[in-house]
């Protein structure tokens, strides 16, 4: 059995802080692998380290420095003439322009990364591609667009038996029934990927349909049950301290002001002579 090089121990770390939403340790890791890298000039393990760094930096609002860590790669990747790894890199170069509201530019990314995926029959790669065309069309009002994504998305997470993908899938799914209002398909999408998330014990991808299960609720009017999911949903971000956490708070407690509110006028209307 291989030892691990310090780089590869640092960037497992980093991982394992990442999945836990500890960004800020998993920084640390990463920049510390490579340093590590730039010493020893592993290029694949540098290209690695870049690519853990750009992700952390792109889900913590740094896009610039994310930007920068994937062109570092996506050169790298060029030189070694690693088209499933330009595919990859590609994608997220597109997620850094969907995260700043620039669809335009992110589905030339994606489809640039598409073409280099069907070529290299990158499936798993695909199926997660699928899922952000998908977003792309939902935001720019292509709702019947965005569903045949998500339904592509999810075909492929069914074949490369992704489970965690399928509910992700579900979730989007959702969110673009919610969009065009319909709620109650909306909320079936959502219970379909939250068997899913709760037979995988996947406290954040059940945290995140919850989440939209509140909206359709309340959008609904039922604000009891939005305010228990919402519940639920403010307990996960303790739990991981994830950066919602302060503005699910203050949407929980705007719940329940209305719920106080319009509890006396209920109890009126249940006794009109009392």
């Amino acid at each position: 059995m291989m030892l691990e090089t310090p780089s590869e121990q640092l960037n497992r770390q980093g991982n394992e802080y990442f999945s836990r939403g500890r960004y800020t340790e998993a920084y640390q890791c990463y920049a510390r692998a490579l340093e590590c890298d730039r010493l020893s000039g592993d290029r694949h393990s540098l290209v690695a380290t870049l690519g853990n760094l750009g992700n952390i930096c792109a889900v913590s609002g740094r896009r610039e420095l994310a930007q920068a860590y994937y062109q570092e790669v996506l050169e790298l990747q060029k030189i070694q003439g690693d088209e499933r790894g330009i595919g990859t890199t590609l994608a997220n170069l597109g997620n850094l322009r969907a995260d700043a509201g620039e669809w335009d530019s992110a589905r030339a990314y994606y489809l640039e990364a598409l073409d280099l995926m069907e070529r290299t029959g990158d499936d798993t790669g695909k199926a997660v591609l699928f899922s952000d065309l998908g977003l792309v069309a939902r935001e720019t009002g292509e709702f019947d667009e965005a569903l045949r994504f998500y339904e592509h998305s999810l075909a492929l997470m069914r074949r490369t038996q992704n489970e965690g993908g399928m509910a992700d899938a579900w979730r989007m799914i959702a969110r673009t029934y919610m969009a065009r209002g319909l709620y109650h398909e909306a909320l079936a999408s959502c219970r379909t990927g939250l068997a899913i998330a709760e037979r995988m014990r996947d406290e954040l991808r059940t945290g995140g349909t919850w989440y939209v299960m509140a909206e359709c609720h309340e959008r609904l009017g039922q604000l009891q049950e939005a305010a228990q999911l919402l519940e639920k949903v403010v307990r996960i971000d303790q739990t991981y301290r994830l950066p919602k956490l302060q503005e699910n708070t203050r949407r929980l407690e705007a719940l329940r002001s209305r719920l106080e509110a319009a509890q006396p006028a209920d109890s009126i209307a249940r006794n009109p002579h009392a």
